[in-house]
């Protein structure tokens, strides 16, 4: 643990504390200390030390004249009666302080023991925190302020803030342009501190002394287990204490407005996350809301919550991505988001941004994968783009990521919707496509397209634009093992490039661009590397809205590569007549027919290739490399006017349908 030492030697005074009265929920004090507090300790107390303390919360909780004047703003702290006045010599300044607690630059951090007999804090570990600039002294007070309100829950206050006892004097002191905080001392590392240790995870373990009990804080009922496991249990006990805080504070008409690993702590006590100091903690609302400011206050309310939780994102980014821990790839990864990318594809992101030889491994991706991807949903949702998007803190403790298996979540339809997306991506990623798993793709597709949201001709104008990454299709797949090609190509990412030439307009263009490597030689080298080539074909569509109709006279003939549409259907029925099902969808039998977004074929392909030398000069090799790339690409990305319709889009994925009746799925690809 990295310390400094301290070069500060306190004036000899008394200490000043106000005894508020002998209720103990009044009382900012530990629970050890509250046998100190008796009623014949009280009463010895106060006939032999009058000159050091005050009953009176006027005299107490007043500000000498001073302290008012140096104040940088116009409020005062006159009226706080939950606050402690302390001198500097009731402390006894510690040589060294922990960097975990350390703040800016225009504070200065110290550790002490409260050596007053006639405090309740006596013997008590805190922390002061002295504010040198007007501004920092700004945010000493506001922290007081803001306890005020605090203060009226004391179990939340003490479970989940950083609690803060009071102030100093600055005339026992002799230094009238500073102001120093006192605060409770929860540690000597904050959340950051403790996720950048090589053990991070067992030492928090240990920290929080994790049993059967504490697990089942978050619905589970088990303790160790693979690290990926309990890296998970042990995230979902760090964003649910945190969302309770936040939301403490939320419900008390406050937004934290700071919200980082560095204003974290982890309290051995009670193991609890605290929040950090609120000295920039905002009001929602300015003045009391009236008519004429109503609407003002509401929308002031939403954006401080949306901030906030877009905090928390990141946060919850970090502990479970430790990558982003490091200063340059976070850069990256707030990048990606402030240049107004759809958080819904961090995801396609993160996995081309990670290493993939990250000495943190790839348990941070396992862990949102889990459940059906519902770590990346969370994130996405708390990092959404429009903050009227965001979701709330109640909602965030009742998402099923957070949850563990001994609850039981009714997960709204915009989760079914997800997980059904992220489960066909990750079986797709997988590439080994026997019969089971394109059942399995073809069963997720139909629902897929059954719950499309986006239904209408206005949104698929919205969404449509942009580039895509061709995931899979439930057409025929040609291999390589069993052939003697003329020219043996791997084919790379295929990308579909939608753009829309006009806003007055539905003509929209797709450019289909095929990236393969053609390998020379009769057998297959071991080193792939082998000759670029990229093809791309040029087309245009008018999008028009229509219906695709379902014939249930009709029988598809069974093939060795495609499954039966019939057998689909049937299996589709059979799951939504499932309890699983009933509450989401009240459907006793398949629709007839599904809105679509027609696309009609307005002008005739251009089809462009390049190949790098020495392969580019030979017209034979061109011809045999495009008959090769035409045999393993689906023949939709070849001749784009056998794409008919479009049945599903969202953020994130895109599923065409061809003329054969082919599903094309797309991922949305990140643009260069």
């Amino acid at each position: 643990m990295a310390v400094f030492g301290i070069g500060w030697c306190p004036s000899p005074e008394i200490v000043e504390v106000p005894i508020l009265g002998f209720n103990s929920s009044s009382r900012l004090i530990r629970a050890t200390l509250l046998p100190l507090m008796g009623k014949n300790d009280y009463s010895n107390q106060r006939r032999s030390s009058r000159i050091r303390c005050s009953l009176s919360r006027k005299n107490t909780t007043s500000l000498d004249s001073e302290e008012i004047a140096s104040a940088p703003s116009s409020n005062s702290l006159e009226e706080l009666g939950n606050v402690m006045k302390f001198k500097m010599s009731d402390f006894k300044i510690r040589d060294r302080v922990s960097t975990g607690l350390g703040g800016r630059a225009d504070e200065i951090v110290f550790e002490a023991v409260v050596e007053d007999v006639q405090s309740p804090l006596h013997n008590s570990r805190v922390v002061l925190r002295r504010h040198t600039t007007v501004q920092a002294q700004r945010r000493g007070r506001r922290a007081i302020e803001v306890l005020k309100k605090l203060a009226r829950r004391t179990l939340l206050y003490h479970s989940y803030s950083m609690q803060v006892h009071g102030y100093v004097n600055p005339s026992t002191s002799g230094d009238y342009g500073s102001f120093t905080l006192v605060h409770r001392y929860h540690g000597s590392f904050s959340l950051r501190h403790w996720l950048q240790q090589s053990d991070w995870l067992q030492t928090l373990e240990a920290t929080l002394a994790l049993d059967e009990e504490s697990v089942r804080r978050v619905g589970d009922d088990t303790v160790g287990g693979p690290a990926v496991s309990r890296q998970l249990r042990l995230i979902r006990i760090l964003m649910r204490d945190l969302l309770i805080g936040v939301n403490y504070l939320h419900s008390h008409g406050l937004a934290h407005t700071e919200l980082r690993l560095e204003n974290v702590h982890v309290s051995p006590v009670d193991r609890h996350i605290k929040v950090g100091l609120l000295g920039n903690a905002a009001d929602f609302y300015d003045n009391n809301p009236n008519t004429s400011t109503m609407d003002g206050n509401i929308g002031r309310r939403q954006m401080m919550i949306a901030y906030d939780m877009r905090c928390v994102g990141f946060m919850m980014a970090k502990m479970v991505l430790q990558e982003l821990m490091e200063p340059s790839t976070f850069a990256k990864f707030k990048s990606f988001l402030t240049k107004g990318n759809d958080p819904a594809c961090l995801r396609e992101f993160l996995i081309q941004t990670l290493s993939r030889n990250s000495s943190y491994g790839n348990a941070g991706l396992q862990i949102l994968d889990r459940n059906w991807g519902a770590g990346w949903n969370l994130l996405s949702l708390l990092l959404a783009t429009k903050p009227s998007e965001r979701i709330s803190c109640l909602d965030a403790l009742r998402h099923p990521f957070l949850c563990g298996p001994r609850w039981r979540v009714n997960p709204s339809m915009d989760i079914i919707r997800w997980g059904l997306g992220s489960t066909a991506v990750r079986i797709a990623e997988e590439y080994i496509y026997g019969h089971q798993q394109r059942s399995r793709l073809a069963h997720f597709i139909e629902l897929m397209e059954m719950l499309n949201p986006q239904s209408k001709r206005k949104n698929w104008l919205a969404l449509l634009p942009g580039k895509w990454r061709l995931l899979y299709c439930t057409g025929r797949h040609i291999g390589l093992t069993l052939r003697q090609p003329p020219a043996r190509a791997l084919i790379g990412d295929v990308h579909l490039t939608v753009s829309r030439l006009s806003k007055s307009n539905t003509t929209f263009s797709f450019t289909s661009d095929i990236n393969f490597t053609v390998l020379i030689g009769q057998d297959w080298p071991h080193d792939k590397a082998g000759i670029a080539g990229k093809l791309g074909v040029d087309s245009s569509f008018r999008l028009t809205s229509g219906r695709r109709i379902y014939l249930k006279e009709e029988e598809t003939a069974k093939t060795k590569f495609l499954p039966s549409p019939s057998n689909t259907r049937e299996s589709i029925v059979k799951a939504l007549s499932g309890r699983k099902w009933r509450k989401a969808l009240a459907l006793k039998e398949l629709p007839s027919s599904l809105p679509i977004a027609k696309l009609i074929s307005s002008e005739v392909d251009e089809i462009t290739m390049s190949l790098d030398d020495p392969l580019g000069k030979s017209v034979e090799t061109a011809k045999n490399v495009v008959h090769e790339v035409r045999t393993q690409v689906p023949p939709e990305m070849f001749d784009l006017s056998k794409l008919v319709c479009g049945t599903y889009v969202d953020a994130r994925l895109l599923i065409l349908r061809g003329v054969s009746g082919s599903a094309l799925v797309f991922i949305r690809s990140l643009a260069n």
